[in-house]
């Protein structure tokens, strides 16, 4: 899409309490599992499904302008005073601003009415994950997506842009590798040296560490704008 106006995006997870979970569901989830350890994996990976988890931020950026914003959940029990000190908070400079939410829907809804102004949507990994976990969260939600990010992956001129898949060829290649190791071998900054990874959300969100979860998604998202300007000016 030659000249659509773009957006970079990233969402931020957790899982359910596994015990919150009806005993069929339960059962169904431990059905393969042999060991503690293989327990514990499947309890701490509630967060990857739209099924099991939840979406509490998203990041957007307009590589364009490199302008952005984050939508992030602050927890139910948060007070409209705290929501505001979160907000003061946050306001850290002109490129980013950070907006505090008290829910999953209201987090949604600020990115689908952001959604509305872009015809390209680019993400890392987002045809596997970032996509379908919007589209799906929503549908739960019933709030209408303003627009369709799940369709055909190798529809090359269609509204999503998945860095991932055509860095790896769509799978094809041996060497897939996280965002990370992206990074490091573009010499691009990592969010992951920073000392918080995706593996730290869950704990950060009970911790209420909101803020923490915010940043890091943000920073996702500026380390994919750079990695998207490689693939722009040597690979398109």
């Amino acid at each position: 899409m030659l000249n659509s106006p773009k957006l970079i995006f990233d969402i931020e997870t957790v899982g359910v309490e596994f015990d919150s979970l009806d005993e069929k569901a339960k059962e169904f989830l431990l059905f393969y599992t042999e060991s503690p350890e293989e327990i514990e994996n499947v309890k701490n990976g509630l967060g990857f499904s739209p099924l099991t988890g939840e979406v509490v931020a998203i990041g957007i950026l307009n590589p364009d302008t490199d302008k952005g914003a984050v939508y992030f959940q602050t927890g139910k029990k948060e007070g409209k005073i705290r929501l505001r000190q979160l907000g003061r908070m946050a306001e850290e400079n002109n490129n980013v601003q950070y907006v505090p939410c008290s829910s999953e829907r209201e987090v949604l809804e600020h990115f689908w009415e952001s959604a509305t102004h872009y015809n390209q949507f680019i993400t890392f990994n987002g045809h596997a994950f970032d996509c379908p976990f919007v589209m799906i969260r929503s549908a739960i939600l019933k709030i209408k997506p303003t627009k369709n990010l799940m369709h055909n992956r190798y529809w090359a001129d269609g509204p999503h842009f998945d860095l991932y898949d055509r860095l790896t060829n769509f799978g094809a290649v041996r060497f897939k590798r996280n965002l990370h190791m992206w990074c490091q071998a573009f010499g691009i900054a990592s969010p992951k040296v920073k000392g918080v990874s995706g593996d730290d959300v869950a704990r950060l969100f009970k911790e209420k560490e909101y803020l923490k979860i915010a940043k890091y998604c943000f920073d996702d998202i500026k380390a994919t704008k750079e990695l998207y300007r490689y693939w722009e000016k040597y690979m398109k």
